[in-house]
């Protein structure tokens, strides 16, 4: 049973704006007084997570676990304005170009250094330009110089005009790690990396793999009084059955998106003591869809491609394997992102033109076999998987699926070994942040699961993506990313699903836990439990 998977209860509880130049103070929470100190919040990690250094991997439980030990400069509100992180303070330049970050004063690293403007330097400038699928993008492209001022002051001066540059800094997108354990390391292979230490409110203390992950207070956080929890416990659970029913007895308060099948939503939000809410996802805007390796036959046909599309039904994808819970996607811009365009070629769903397509593709489907790599997060994706095996049947190939844990999925699509598989991604606000690493040429390398994995290339298309993100007319941004959209849906270079909408449910007694634009992937610092 999962219950033998969590480690023994310490304390017993009742379960059942800004403007362009910002200065503004440390980030404040509900009244203090109205909080409860200690306890142990109780949550799931689904699926495990293959790491917990967030600079190395970006996959959605490494986010959620990961994002109470790693930090960012800023955080964002619902309404995505930034707010304080590790930087108090910044202005930017009259021309745009040059950003400076005053720095929380007295911070530490959990192994007790002082944090300093030389990890800043060294995470932005060196670390995340190297290893990070999304950062490096920006960092390479925009990025001139980053230079200490003193201790507690950065200056990075950009290349040219960024509009989006701050919201970049988020705890997946920009985390800042220590330079005294990574500087002139394999970074790759660093065996911090199996003990993370950052600046957040929550400190590493155990891992027992297959069962669960603690996290401690840190004591030394430089929040003063935070955080009100004594631990977070991220349990293991391997079925979705036993995840829902964990929640409902109380062994765990909190379920977030995939921890529990679509269809046991509904049932435990009824439930009395349960909270439930889809906010805490406004700067992520996720997105589903399929990606096909186009390396190979058959997917270097587009007009395969385009049968895929002809012969999924997205509206049956939604309402009847993720029941409701979604959105069609039109294109690889979500309808909640800036300068998304609707008007772009349409699928409809009409097998006589999929066919159609594959006649025309020159593609012998019952010579060309398809394997799926199944996505591991949940039942939900299975069946997903099944149904597009199903589809693809009707279009006369031969289907096989393949099983796969969290990282050997990383692993494969990162190394680009596969035909079909499904991925769901960011936009982090800005289609320059968190789409165009999707489909740059540049981005096509190894290393990450969250890149140009599919191998997509129109050097027309790359174009435009590097005019529109260093554009400083959003009428002349509009235009670029209407192209660009109209160009990858008629290509299809990846195949538009939908766009999620993502519930959390929490127990009543639980407050204060998604304040923020990243929700649960945010620090926990403020989170409180009744007694």
């Amino acid at each position: 049973m999962f219950s033998k998977l969590t480690p023994p209860r310490k304390h017993t509880l009742n379960l059942a704006a800004c403007t362009v130049a910002l200065a503004l103070g440390v980030l404040s929470g509900t009244d203090a007084h109205a909080q409860t100190r200690g306890g142990t919040l109780r949550a799931i990690a689904q699926p495990e997570p293959p790491t917990l250094m967030l600079g190395l991997n970006q996959q959605t439980p490494t986010q959620y676990v990961a994002g109470k030990i790693y930090e960012s400069l800023l955080t964002w509100t619902p309404d995505m304005k930034p707010k304080p992180g590790l930087a108090r303070s910044w202005t930017i330049s009259p021309d745009g170009k040059v950003y400076t970050f005053e720095l929380q004063p007295n911070v530490k690293w959990h192994d007790g250094k002082p944090f300093s403007a030389d990890d800043v330097v060294f995470s932005v400038d060196k670390f995340l330009r190297t290893v990070h699928p999304r950062a490096r993008v920006i960092i390479e492209q925009f990025v001139d110089t980053v230079k200490a001022l003193g201790p507690n002051k950065v200056q990075i001066t950009l290349k040219a005009p960024f509009a989006p540059f701050l919201k970049a800094f988020v705890s997946d997108n920009m985390p800042i790690v220590p330079k005294h354990i990574y500087d002139g390391t394999d970074y790759a292979k660093n065996p911090a990396n199996q003990t993370p230490i950052g600046t957040g409110p929550f400190k590493f203390k155990e891992w027992k793999k297959g069962a669960y992950i603690i996290l401690t207070r840190n004591p030394d956080y430089w929040q003063a009084g935070k955080p009100y929890l004594d631990e977070i416990v991220f349990n293991v659970i391997p079925d979705a059955a036993s995840r829902a029913v964990a929640f409902e007895r109380g062994d765990v308060q909190v379920v977030s998106a995939g921890d529990v099948d679509n269809v046991e939503v509904k049932r435990l939000k009824a439930l009395p003591g349960v909270q439930y809410t889809t906010k805490g996802w406004e700067m992520f805007s996720k997105l589903a869809y399929i990606q096909m390796n186009q390396r190979k036959p058959p997917f270097d046909n587009v007009k395969v491609r385009q049968a895929v599309m002809e012969a999924i039904n997205r509206k049956f994808v939604v309402n009847s394997i993720f029941f409701g819970l979604g959105k069609v996607a039109t294109g690889p811009i979500s309808s909640t992102t800036p300068f998304y365009d609707a008007n772009v070629p349409a699928y409809n769903f009409e097998l006589k033109k999929a066919r159609a397509l594959i006649k025309e593709s020159g593609v012998d489907p019952a010579k060309t076999p398809i394997k799926i790599l199944s996505y591991p997060y949940g039942a939900t994706w299975d069946r997903l998987g099944e149904y597009t095996r199903q589809s693809l049947e009707q279009l006369g190939f031969k289907v096989e699926m393949e099983s796969a844990d969290a990282g050997t999925w990383a692993k494969r699509v990162s190394d680009f070994d596969f035909d079909l598989t499904f991925s769901f991604t960011s936009q982090y606000g800005d289609p320059a942040l968190g789409v165009s690493r999707l489909y740059l040429a540049r981005n096509m390398v190894k290393g990450s699961a969250f890149v140009n994995n599919q191998g997509y290339r129109n050097d027309a298309v790359d174009a435009m993506w590097d005019k529109a993100a260093a554009a400083t007319s959003n009428d002349e941004r509009q235009k670029l990313y209407s192209s660009i959209q109209k160009t990858l849906v008629e290509e299809v270079a990846n195949g538009y699903l939908f766009e999620m909408e993502i519930p959390t449910l929490y127990s009543a007694k639980v407050h204060n836990l998604i304040q923020t634009a990243i929700g649960l992937n945010d620090t926990f610092a403020d989170a409180y439990i009744d007694k």
